[in-house]
């Protein structure tokens, strides 16, 4: 058995054949998780009682409906959290690299602190993160 001509290309770029790594790892992944979750199911126990049955809410006892309203503030605050955590993200690379990037990487990480820090008192400013009204 011969491998293919275009399997040892090492100077062809962008052919199918530059993928077939990872096709394979995604067959490999999916294969593996519908293998396990199939091997659970048949071989897991099946005993239902009343405790498993019922909604799991952390131990506390559920009280009241749950279609109440609930502030805005709350994904507000969620959003903002997610946004800031993002983009302090992106000091790692700087971080790394800090020393190859020089002065211009260090005058692009102060613009960037810039445009951080104007959003931030942007959001002070406005009172986003005042819970109480």
């Amino acid at each position: 058995m011969s491998i293919p001509y275009f399997l040892l290309d090492t100077q062809a770029t962008g052919t199918t054949s530059d993928y077939l790594p990872i096709a394979i790892q995604l067959i490999f992944a999916v294969g593996f998780v519908a293998t396990m979750m199939v091997l659970t199911h048949m071989f897991g126990p099946k005993r239902k009682t009343k405790d498993k049955l019922e909604t799991f809410a952390s131990g506390i006892e559920t009280h009241g409906d749950a279609r109440q309203p609930m502030a805005i503030k709350y994904f507000l605050v969620a959003i903002l959290f997610v946004l800031f955590d993002v983009e302090v993200i992106f000091f790692y690379p700087y971080a790394v690299n800090f020393k190859s990037l020089g002065w211009t990487g260090f005058v692009e990480i102060l613009l960037f602190v810039g445009f951080f820090l104007v959003g931030f008192i942007y959001i002070i400013k406005r009172g986003a993160l005042k819970w109480e009204d």
